[in-house]
């Protein structure tokens, strides 16, 4: 069985759409979501869908024997950031090489780096009066949003967009997308 940890730090629609895909999965199973925040709106989508969570602070993730245990006791066969926006630790990616990876609401390179989150990347997409925008999977290293590309889909934009329709359009695509990003980095020989 393939383990799943997802590491979410706001309303965890990402989370809960992974969840419900390998709910019933025969071979992977998501078996922990970690957030930073006490009143993430992912700990309730965590609980209707009795999934395991836990909640910790900035200091236990920095810390060698809090967050990073939790991750050896758990065992992931890969660790899933879906919103989640705090920098991840540069020891806990080197105890999990090439495992942790990362979806970002663009098409990187561009639109990428600290504070470059959620409507900041819309806003800076529409400022910049850009033809497409999109989503980029891409494995974490130590610095924000600049690991190896694994995955992008595009989406054209109209000229009246908003950030809110673009935020639309991104959804759609991550959605739709996510789960079959993470059975091709499981199953590579299913591609």
């Amino acid at each position: 069985m393939k383990r799943l940890i997802i590491f979410a730090s706001g309303s965890g629609t990402n989370a809960q759409n992974i969840i419900q895909h390998f709910q019933y999965h025969k071979f992977v199973k998501v078996v922990l979501v970690l957030t930073n925040k006490k009143d993430a709106k992912v700990l309730k989508r965590c609980k209707d869908l009795k999934t395991s969570s836990l909640v910790f602070g900035k200091d236990e993730l920095l810390s060698a024997n809090s967050v990073f245990e939790v991750l050896k006791n758990e065992k992931p066969d890969l660790i899933i950031l879906a919103g989640f926006l705090l920098k991840f630790p540069e020891f806990i990616l080197k105890g999990f090489p090439n495992k942790v990876i990362n979806l970002h609401p663009a098409l990187l390179p561009k639109y990428g780096g600290k504070g470059m989150y959620g409507h900041h990347v819309h806003e800076a997409v529409l400022e910049n009066k850009e033809k497409e925008t999109g989503i980029t999977f891409h494995y974490v290293n130590e610095n924000y949003d600049e690991g190896v590309i694994i995955f992008q889909k595009s989406v054209a934009l109209e000229d009246n967009e908003t950030p809110d329709s673009v935020a639309k359009k991104i959804h759609e695509l991550e959605y739709a997308y996510f789960p079959k990003v993470i059975e091709d980095i499981l199953f590579p020989e299913n591609k």
